[in-house]
């Protein structure tokens, strides 16, 4: 990966209508923090950061902070955005040592055709998206191919599937599926099923209710059994 150069400049205020200002000027703020190095609060140019993330994806950058006295170099580790434009809002630079190993999130791209999907009708499920890698700066790729050339219905990828780069290991668990192949089947079981049970609640319930209606009646009849039996012995005593 190589070392992109953006400039900068310390920021010494940060009350919103500064910031709100400093973003109406084409300009994004952020910050600069890292082991053994001091916290800074700094500006960067909006068009000149959103060119370098375009032209490496998106994904990890290396940048040279390129201050007045000084330069820093570091990693965007995190950058907000406006809900609704999406543009830059603020972005955090995290300080590294070209010397040293560190740990980041690397993408995950899909190459080749699958004969699971092409030839069997299958369907591909993407699981994992990226994977965590340890490496030296320098030695960040901007994504690892995850080849589907071979992959046939029924049949998964796993990271430690993973083709190994040179000078990066991936310390993400080896035993996550990345991505399989599904068998368009599989996918119908699940509603088929449901709909069999909602048929047989269906079916049940006029069941519980007649049967309950019946004893309803049931219940009203007997009183009135129980009236004409008190009733008799009046017609006894009127013939008497």
């Amino acid at each position: 990966m190589k070392e992109v150069i953006l400039d900068a400049e310390l920021r010494t205020v940060a009350t919103k209508n500064h910031l709100k200002s400093i973003r109406n000027e084409g300009k994004v703020p952020g910050t600069f923090y890292g082991v053994g190095e001091k916290a800074m609060s700094l500006i960067v140019n909006l068009k000149q950061f959103e060119k370098l993330m375009h032209e490496h994806g998106g994904g990890n950058v290396l940048v040279n902070l390129k201050f007045t006295n000084e330069n820093k170099t570091a990693i965007v580790k995190e950058v907000q955005r406006d809900i609704i434009k999406q543009t830059p809002i603020h972005v955090d630079f995290q300080a590294v040592s070209l010397k040293d190993k560190i740990v980041v999130n690397v993408p995950l791209r899909i190459t080749g055709e699958a004969p699971g999907v092409k030839v069997g009708g299958g369907i591909l499920e993407h699981l994992l998206r990226e994977v965590h890698v340890r490496c030296l700066p320098m030695d960040i790729p901007d994504f690892i191919t995850v080849d589907v050339s071979r992959l046939e219905v029924n049949h998964s990828v796993l990271v430690k599937d993973l083709a190994p780069v040179e000078g990066v290991e991936v310390t993400s668990d080896p035993q996550a599926i990345i991505l399989s192949i599904v068998a368009p089947t599989e996918l119908e079981e699940a509603p088929a099923a449901g709909a069999a049970v909602a048929a047989v609640g269906a079916a049940a319930e006029p069941e519980v209710i007649s049967k309950g209606k019946k004893e309803k009646e049931e219940g009203e009849a007997a009183p009135a059994a129980g009236k004409d039996k008190k009733a008799e012995p009046k017609a006894a005593e009127a013939k008497k």
